[in-house]
């Protein structure tokens, strides 16, 4: 007997679909959402934490949580991405007040690789992901949360300020303010990371 995501065929079932299928006993559902969702959520986790291992034991965390509460579920009333965001988000909340404001270890970051490029398109790439991720964790904690939802996940702003439980206005001013702190924390910077125009 086929599965329901074996009948989609083209595995283009939503996340709320797969979410629903999973808690009825569907393992193919499961490895789907996590192909889906971990990859995103290790993302965010890691440009909030700046640390590979706590990123990835939050991605953990978090992907544990969507299994526990499967069962529970209320398709349509939320999509299943933006609960991930949220949980992503919380969980990198709480572990920043367990540290205290410990210091972050930006080396353990691997850069990825790519044979293609010359090695000096990969000294520059990886000088402004540093660059990036050192001016990330100067901004406040709610800013950093917002830029990288906004600016490098791309959510909308409504999304986002679902994700954080603010206003739409209130997650404008945070990214408005984060991109000028970024800006002005990388400005004296732009010649050493290679860029030359205006």
């Amino acid at each position: 007997m086929m599965t329901q995501t074996g009948k989609a065929g083209t595995g283009v079932l939503g996340d709320d679909a797969l979410l629903v299928l999973f808690a009825n006993g569907d393992p193919g559902a499961a490895s789907e959402l996590t192909a889906r969702l971990a990859p995103r959520a290790l993302g965010v986790a890691l440009r909030v934490l700046g640390n590979r291992a706590e990123a990835e034991d939050v991605t953990q965390e978090a992907m544990m949580r969507l299994w526990r509460m499967a069962p529970n579920w209320q398709p349509g009333q939320a999509q299943v991405s933006t609960w991930m965001y949220r949980v992503v988000m919380n969980l990198c909340i709480d572990l920043k007040r367990r540290q205290r404001g410990g210091h972050l270890d930006l080396d353990a970051v691997p850069e990825p690789q790519d044979e293609a490029r010359d090695a000096v398109q990969q000294l520059q790439d990886a000088a402004r992901y540093d660059a990036l991720q050192e001016a990330l964790m100067q901004l406040p904690p709610r800013q950093r949360q917002a830029v990288v939802l906004r600016h490098i996940e791309d959510l909308s702003n409504p999304d986002i300020g679902q994700i954080m439980d603010i206003s739409v206005e209130a997650v404008e001013s945070l990214t408005s303010r984060g991109k000028r702190a970024l800006a002005k924390a990388l400005a004296d910077r732009r010649a050493d990371l290679g860029y030359t125009d205006g």
